[in-house]
Protein backbone atom coordinates (compact mmCIF):
# COMPACT_ATOMS: atom_id res chain seq x y z
CA UNK A 1 0.00 0.00 0.00
CA UNK A 2 2.91 2.59 1.24
CA UNK A 3 4.53 1.66 -2.09
CA UNK A 4 1.22 2.06 -4.36
CA UNK A 5 0.88 5.64 -2.48
CA UNK A 6 4.19 6.91 -3.44
CA UNK A 7 3.72 5.76 -6.93
CA UNK A 8 0.62 7.47 -6.80
CA UNK A 9 2.11 10.83 -5.63
CA UNK A 10 4.99 10.60 -8.47
CA UNK A 11 2.40 10.29 -10.51
CA UNK A 12 0.40 13.34 -9.65
CA UNK A 13 3.44 15.10 -9.52
CA UNK A 14 4.37 14.50 -12.59
CA UNK A 15 0.73 15.30 -14.72
CA UNK A 16 0.52 18.13 -12.28
CA UNK A 17 3.68 19.35 -13.29
CA UNK A 18 2.32 19.27 -17.75
CA UNK A 19 -1.06 20.28 -16.53
CA UNK A 20 -0.63 23.29 -14.40
CA UNK A 21 -1.22 26.92 -14.79
CA UNK A 22 -0.24 30.18 -13.26
CA UNK A 23 -4.07 31.37 -13.47
CA UNK A 24 -5.26 30.99 -10.03
CA UNK A 25 -8.54 29.97 -11.33
CA UNK A 26 -8.04 25.68 -13.19
CA UNK A 27 -9.39 26.77 -16.72
CA UNK A 28 -7.85 25.26 -19.61
CA UNK A 29 -8.97 27.06 -22.72
CA UNK A 30 -10.24 30.18 -20.39
CA UNK A 31 -13.13 28.18 -19.33
CA UNK A 32 -13.70 27.35 -15.42
CA UNK A 33 -14.38 23.80 -14.43
CA UNK A 34 -13.71 22.40 -17.38
CA UNK A 35 -17.41 24.20 -18.71
CA UNK A 36 -19.83 22.44 -15.93
CA UNK A 37 -22.22 24.55 -14.15
CA UNK A 38 -20.42 25.67 -10.51
CA UNK A 39 -23.92 26.20 -9.48
CA UNK A 40 -25.43 22.85 -10.27
CA UNK A 41 -22.80 20.73 -8.30
CA UNK A 42 -24.98 22.49 -4.82
CA UNK A 43 -28.56 22.61 -6.56
CA UNK A 44 -29.13 19.55 -8.69
CA UNK A 45 -25.83 17.26 -6.73
CA UNK A 46 -24.27 16.63 -10.16
CA UNK A 47 -22.03 17.57 -13.08
CA UNK A 48 -24.15 19.47 -15.46
CA UNK A 49 -22.31 21.14 -18.94
CA UNK A 50 -22.61 24.94 -18.77
CA UNK A 51 -23.51 27.02 -22.31
CA UNK A 52 -21.71 29.93 -23.63
CA UNK A 53 -25.20 31.34 -23.72
CA UNK A 54 -24.63 31.42 -19.76
CA UNK A 55 -21.84 32.70 -19.26
CA UNK A 56 -20.05 35.02 -16.76
CA UNK A 57 -16.13 36.38 -16.67
CA UNK A 58 -15.20 36.55 -13.12
CA UNK A 59 -11.70 36.25 -11.49
CA UNK A 60 -10.40 35.75 -14.73
CA UNK A 61 -12.21 33.01 -16.32
CA UNK A 62 -14.97 32.35 -17.82
CA UNK A 63 -17.93 30.40 -16.17
CA UNK A 64 -20.89 28.65 -18.10
CA UNK A 65 -24.17 27.90 -16.71
CA UNK A 66 -26.83 25.39 -17.68
CA UNK A 67 -29.84 28.45 -16.79
CA UNK A 68 -30.10 31.41 -16.44
CA UNK A 69 -31.14 31.41 -13.01
CA UNK A 70 -28.05 29.70 -12.09
CA UNK A 71 -26.27 32.15 -13.76
CA UNK A 72 -27.74 34.95 -11.93
CA UNK A 73 -26.84 32.67 -8.76
CA UNK A 74 -23.49 32.83 -9.10
CA UNK A 75 -23.09 36.45 -10.07
CA UNK A 76 -25.16 37.65 -7.01
CA UNK A 77 -22.43 35.26 -5.12
CA UNK A 78 -19.71 33.73 -6.81
CA UNK A 79 -17.65 33.07 -3.48
CA UNK A 80 -20.34 30.93 -2.32
CA UNK A 81 -20.33 28.22 -5.76
CA UNK A 82 -16.55 28.81 -6.73
CA UNK A 83 -14.92 25.50 -5.98
CA UNK A 84 -11.85 25.71 -3.58
CA UNK A 85 -8.35 26.61 -4.64
CA UNK A 86 -9.74 27.60 -8.13
CA UNK A 87 -11.04 24.22 -9.22
CA UNK A 88 -7.61 22.43 -8.93
CA UNK A 89 -7.58 19.04 -7.48
CA UNK A 90 -7.92 19.56 -3.57
CA UNK A 91 -5.43 16.84 -2.99
CA UNK A 92 -2.91 17.93 -4.73
CA UNK A 93 -3.55 21.72 -2.77
CA UNK A 94 -2.47 19.60 -0.08
CA UNK A 95 0.68 18.31 -1.23
CA UNK A 96 1.82 21.68 -2.64
CA UNK A 97 0.93 21.61 -6.19
CA UNK A 98 -1.72 22.70 -8.62
CA UNK A 99 -3.36 19.40 -10.39
CA UNK A 100 -6.09 19.17 -13.15
CA UNK A 101 -9.52 17.77 -11.86
CA UNK A 102 -12.00 15.61 -13.69
CA UNK A 103 -15.95 16.72 -13.00
CA UNK A 104 -16.90 13.61 -11.48
CA UNK A 105 -14.82 13.70 -8.46
CA UNK A 106 -16.55 16.71 -7.01
CA UNK A 107 -18.08 16.88 -3.21
CA UNK A 108 -19.21 19.51 -1.43
CA UNK A 109 -17.67 19.88 2.52
CA UNK A 110 -19.24 22.38 4.69
CA UNK A 111 -20.89 23.75 1.69
CA UNK A 112 -18.28 24.88 -0.08
CA UNK A 113 -17.07 22.79 -3.78
CA UNK A 114 -13.74 20.56 -3.53
CA UNK A 115 -12.48 18.51 -7.24
CA UNK A 116 -9.63 15.97 -6.98
CA UNK A 117 -7.93 14.56 -9.95
CA UNK A 118 -9.18 11.52 -10.57
CA UNK A 119 -11.61 8.92 -8.34
CA UNK A 120 -8.27 7.00 -7.15
CA UNK A 121 -7.22 10.59 -5.58
CA UNK A 122 -10.58 11.23 -4.22
CA UNK A 123 -10.55 8.11 -2.41
CA UNK A 124 -7.21 9.15 -1.07
CA UNK A 125 -8.64 12.53 0.00
CA UNK A 126 -11.59 11.92 1.19
CA UNK A 127 -9.90 9.30 3.79
CA UNK A 128 -8.76 12.96 5.92
CA UNK A 129 -10.29 15.37 4.08
CA UNK A 130 -10.44 17.34 6.74
CA UNK A 131 -6.51 17.49 7.72
CA UNK A 132 -6.01 17.79 3.99
CA UNK A 133 -8.27 20.86 3.84
CA UNK A 134 -6.47 22.43 6.39
CA UNK A 135 -3.23 21.97 5.11
CA UNK A 136 -4.82 22.62 1.41
CA UNK A 137 -5.72 25.85 2.74
CA UNK A 138 -2.46 26.78 4.26
CA UNK A 139 -0.69 26.04 0.93
CA UNK A 140 -3.23 27.78 -1.19
CA UNK A 141 -1.74 31.61 -0.34
CA UNK A 142 1.70 30.59 -1.66
CA UNK A 143 0.16 28.18 -4.59
CA UNK A 144 -2.30 30.63 -6.06
CA UNK A 145 -0.56 32.50 -8.47
CA UNK A 146 2.08 30.18 -9.05
CA UNK A 147 2.65 27.53 -11.90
Amino acid sequence: MKRQLITLMAFIGMISTVNAQKSAVYAPDGIAVNGYDAVAFFTQAKPVKGSADNSFRWDGANWLFSSKADLESFKRSPEKYAPQYGGYCAYGAAQGHKASVQADTWSIVDNKLYFNYNLKVKELWSKNRGAFIDSANKNWIQLKDKE
